[in-house]
């Protein structure tokens, strides 16, 4: 979390004695912003009005129906999301995996306990967003290194050139239009492309 003084909690529960449970909990564990929400009817444009840091679902003994909407918003809204339930089963638990509920607790609402809980849901949500981006920058770059491959054995093809000044004919036209590699092997890719559905 940013820190005590700054942390905004959505606390969505249809319960007023199990959330105010949750109030006093996230209250007594520092200056927190504590926002109620009674239910998942509008949830979107409330999470969309408040951006909360973390958000804290008490579902107590949910139908799969609640579970399914729960997990659907945790898959929707890129924020730390604590779950709390009375009862689990293994199914259940390894869907809230899937769906990337932070924490999955069951049978654990105890006020003591909440402030570490929540510590836990966004340590855990941290650490699988910067996962995301290191594995979206490994697929960028693999991407990029496809197109560069291609891009060069076109001009290859094209000029009957090695694949050395193909790669320096590219390096230089990038530094001369202060464009990435990866721009020019795509436009030289384009531009072949469509040469080829003149001909």
């Amino acid at each position: 979390m940013a820190s005590e003084e700054t942390t905004s909690v959505l606390v969505i529960d249809d319960n007023p004695i199990r959330a105010s449970i949750i109030e006093e909990g996230l209250r007594h564990s520092g200056e927190m912003r504590v926002h109620l929400a009674s239910d998942m009817h509008g949830i979107a444009a409330t999470i969309e009005a408040l951006q909360p840091d973390v958000i804290v679902i008490d579902l107590g003994n949910p139908n799969r129906d609640m579970l399914e909407n729960a997990f659907q918003l945790s898959r929707a809204v890129k924020k730390p999301i604590a779950m709390f339930v009375d009862h689990s089963d293994a199914a259940a638990t390894a869907a809230a995996i899937e769906a990337g509920v932070s924490a999955y607790v069951v049978d654990g609402l105890k006020p003591q306990r909440i402030k570490t809980i929540l510590e836990m849901a966004v340590g855990r949500f941290n650490a699988f967003a910067k996962m995301e981006r290191e594995l979206q920058i490994a697929r960028d770059a693999l991407t990029e290194r496809k197109l560069i491959e291609r891009a060069k054995t076109i001009l290859m093809n094209q000029r009957n050139i090695d694949e050395g000044q193909a790669y320096r004919i590219m390096r230089s036209a990038a530094m001369n239009q202060n464009r990435r590699l990866a721009e020019i092997a795509e436009s030289l890719i384009t531009a072949a492309a469509l040469l080829d559905d003149k001909t």
